[in-house]
């Protein structure tokens, strides 16, 4: 027997609660079980489509509990969300960042550990095919040791995206929305990071967040880092841009990670791994590899991994843990950047 969908709610209804819509609708092994966003606006989309709608939790839960829930609400509320749906019992998947401090955000992974209740981070790039290929060729060893990193989010979100006035406060600048991916990834390549120095400046817009920021990385490994972020600038060397996970965005044939060992690198999304031949040198030829993984949306293969955990078939790829992890990172760089010192990271 086919087992039944898996009843999802999503909680928040705004660009990316809308994608992870879609693509529950798009899923045989999902379901959607109801929109939670209290706004006229998320009202008026899911009566439009004639989805269930709900104003806040509470009226969730009483018109009858879901099998799962996605958090896409602003980065403030995915806290107590999350400790709703652990009290509730209902595992859920929290958009990226887990949380907007660490201390909320640890007591948020260990109630859901405690609980027993599964709890994953939107970290949707680790579910890329693309992203599984490079981690295996970055510890088959074919790069050597790892000694060096770099990645760029280069990028100009235009005027109209800082109309939402949430997205001129403290904690909505491209550190914590999209260097965090960055960040996410680089650890899965490479490992744990142990200190962070940075610097960051918002001399164009002059809001109340960041526009670029600059962060060098001190691995567990060895290796060192670079990170580069900023969402005032005209370029071509960001995610969205060179993977091609959202249509949305004009794609680019350039890549925005650099990973480079001892006997060779690779760059990411292209695949293009450079090596020399059995002698290395800077007077040695280089060869290039162009590598292939599948086309596949990650957001997509997030929703059916999800169905799996909230079954108990699969344990989560990006557990609430993890994304701790990563958040500790990036909250590192935002100490680093305000204090202008090295800042370390305690395992």
């Amino acid at each position: 027997m086919t087992a039944a969908p898996v009843k999802i709610a999503v909680l928040g209804a705004g660009l990316i609660g809308r994608r992870h819509i879609e693509h529950i609708l798009a899923t045989p092994e999902a379901a959607l079980h109801s929109i939670v966003d209290p706004s006229p606006a998320a009202r008026d989309y899911a009566l439009a489509h004639d989805f269930p709608w709900h104003p806040d939790f509470k009226t969730m839960l009483a018109a009858g509990k879901p099998d799962a829930l996605i958090a896409a609400t602003p980065t403030r509320l995915h806290v107590p969300d999350g400790l709703a749906a652990v009290a509730a019992g209902i595992p859920a998947l929290i958009e990226k960042p887990l949380a907007d401090d660490l201390t909320a955000g640890t007591r948020l992974v260990e109630a859901a550990e405690k609980a027993g209740v599964p709890l994953l981070v939107g970290h949707h790039r680790r579910h890329n095919p693309m992203v599984r290929r490079a981690r295996e060729i970055i510890t088959s060893g074919r790069l050597g040791r790892i000694v060096t990193v770099h990645s760029f989010f280069w990028t100009m979100k235009p005027d109209d995206y800082f109309d939402i006035a949430w997205r001129r406060e403290a904690g909505a600048g491209p550190v914590l929305t999209n260097l965090i991916h960055d960040i996410d990834l680089l650890r899965h390549f490479c490992g744990e990071i142990e200190s962070v120095q940075a610097a960051q400046s918002n001399m164009v817009r002059g809001h109340g967040v960041e526009e670029t920021a600059v962060a060098i990385l001190k691995f567990v490994s060895g290796a060192l880092g670079t990170v580069n972020v900023s969402d005032t600038v005209v370029a071509p060397w960001n995610w969205e841009q060179t993977a091609g996970e959202n249509p949305a965005y004009p794609r680019t044939d350039q890549s925005c990670y650099n990973i480079a060992g001892t006997h060779g690198s690779l760059c990411v999304p292209r695949l293009e791994l450079w090596t020399n031949g059995t002698e290395r040198g800077w007077l040695q030829p280089l060869r290039t590899e162009r590598l292939t993984a599948p086309d596949q949306d990650p957001l997509r293969l997030q929703i059916e991994h999800f169905c799996r955990v909230a079954r108990g078939k699969e344990k989560p790829l990006v557990s609430g843990r993890e994304g701790l992890k990563t958040l500790q990172v990036i909250m590192a760089v935002k100490q680093a950047a305000a204090g202008g010192a090295s800042v370390g990271i305690e395992p």
